[in-house]
């Protein structure tokens, strides 16, 4: 049975942690063959799992070797901060009595929006994307995906209601669903609530653990989540539950966690971003872990700021400067800031990171930078940031929520569109226990009662 659980042993990924360790400035040119050839094995066989742990743990080793504490792309708090941009005076136009509901419910649904539209494509090229949205009349994106389409688009773009290979699951296009169907991007956001509720705002990475134990069952997490989940269960903790094994240290997981640490700092992204670091502890490093605080701080600065320019640069202040991802970022700025079209942003983006490549798909760089030419190209017109953040490919539904939820908060519930906010009648479903179904307005009402004020 073990076998049919992706991640769950340590083969699972083992053809990533080659890449993942080069990426970090390890020397492990010298052990390709040897990935290679393990990768090479039928997954899930004795032999693939025993030689995979030799790998990991020779990449574990090399990494002890070569002296972590010292490196431009710190763990530490402290010391990523020390390395930060100082934090920036924001411009309000903010977060007060009167508005601070209608700000907080507006990125909750707005989060649920963009995971919506992204979802029935998450996994498709931006070529594909882009061609059944222009042949569906769907095009700049106005609405929703639907499936509801004539035969020989069905047939051009392999359009299907079910998943065979999900056990016949349903894709959750829009003529599918009646409510916000159950997604990680969303479970992360509410378990996040349920942490904040239960320990309060003191809450360290070890609570996290046990919480997400106690309230979220193993399958309902994917690559990094699940093999913390996994190392958690063992008996090891946090950080060494990121590191342990992990493939995916640096993927996008935390990334997509980070919403409700942002929504309960309005105009303090560094304190959004250190609650953020105890949450992506446990399951990430480096990148990995700047992601969710820089989604946490750049939600933390959009409940206050004007401008989405605003937004980004407070998000650049809560992770290091000499980091991968603020380079990443500072390129989009620069090339945002020089006048470059949109498309060739996106292309820049695409000559550097291949879609079709796992690896590339799920890493938080690509998608960061999505998620930033979105915000910056789309100009708070939110059909045309969601449409920016979908047709841009990679990973849809993750970049297209959290895109959602920075839009959301800076225009308010009042002002987002109804087209997009009928259809899933303040409704959504949750795996996280204790939620179940619940109306996304309560989610917002319990969220605003855990605003940390200065």
């Amino acid at each position: 049975m073990l076998k049919k659980l992706p991640w769950f042993t340590p083969d699972g990924g083992i053809e990533y942690e080659y890449r993942q360790a080069l990426s970090e400035g390890l020397p492990v040119e010298h052990l390709k063959e040897a990935f290679d050839c393990v990768a090479a094995l039928k997954a899930g066989s004795p032999e693939k799992i025993s030689l995979a742990v030799v790998l990991h743990d020779l990449v574990a080793d090399i990494a002890r070797q070569n002296d972590r504490s010292v490196t431009p792309e710190p763990d530490d708090l402290e010391v990523i901060l020390s390395l930060a941009p100082p934090e920036p005076e924001l411009l309000a136009s903010g977060i007060d009595d009167a508005n601070r509901y209608d700000r907080i419910y507006g990125a909750w649904l707005a989060r649920c929006i963009g995971c919506l539209l992204g979802q029935p494509v998450e996994g498709w090229t931006r070529a594909r994307i882009v061609g059944l949205c222009k042949d569906s009349g769907n095009w700049p994106i106005k609405y929703y995906l639907s499936s509801d389409q004539p035969s020989l688009i069905i047939e051009r773009y392999g359009i299907v209601n079910q998943l065979a290979w999900a056990g016949n699951k349903k894709v959750n296009w829009i003529n599918n669903v009646t409510c916000m169907p159950e997604d990680d991007d969303t479970n992360y956001t509410i378990i996040g609530l349920k942490i904040l509720e239960k320990y309060g705002t003191g809450f360290n990475s070890d609570d996290v653990a046990e919480c997400w134990l106690e309230n979220l069952p193993m399958l309902h997490l994917c690559t990094a989540e699940r093999v913390a989940y996994r190392n958690l269960a063992n008996g090891l903790y946090p950080p060494k539950s990121a590191r342990f094994r992990n493939p995916f240290r640096e993927w996008i997981g935390a990334q997509i966690r980070a919403d409700i640490y942002g929504y309960v700092s309005p105009g303090q992204p560094r304190q959004a971003a250190a609650l953020a670091w105890r949450d992506a502890t446990i399951s990430h490093v480096r990148n990995g872990i700047y992601g969710e605080m820089l989604v946490a701080a750049m939600l933390a600065a959009a409940a206050v700021a004007t401008d989405t320019k605003q937004v980004i640069i407070a998000g650049l202040s809560a992770i290091p400067d000499t980091s991968r991802l603020a380079r990443a970022i500072r390129q989009v700025i620069d090339s945002f800031d020089k006048g470059l079209p949109l498309e060739a942003v996106v292309d820049q983006i695409h000559s550097i990171w291949r879609e079709t490549v796992e690896f590339d798909w799920c890493h938080t760089l690509p998608n960061a930078m999505v998620v930033i030419t979105s915000l910056l190209y789309g100009a708070l017109d939110f059909d045309k940031t969601l449409g920016i953040g979908l047709c841009s490919g990679f990973d849809t539904d993750c970049n297209c929520a959290t895109i959602g939820s920075i839009c959301g908060m800076m225009l308010g519930a009042s002002a987002l569109p109804d087209k997009w906010i009928e259809p899933i009648h303040d409704t959504i479903n949750s795996g996280v226990d204790g939620f179940g179904q619940i109306s996304i307005s309560e989610l917002a009402r319990r969220t605003v009662n855990l605003i940390i004020s200065k």
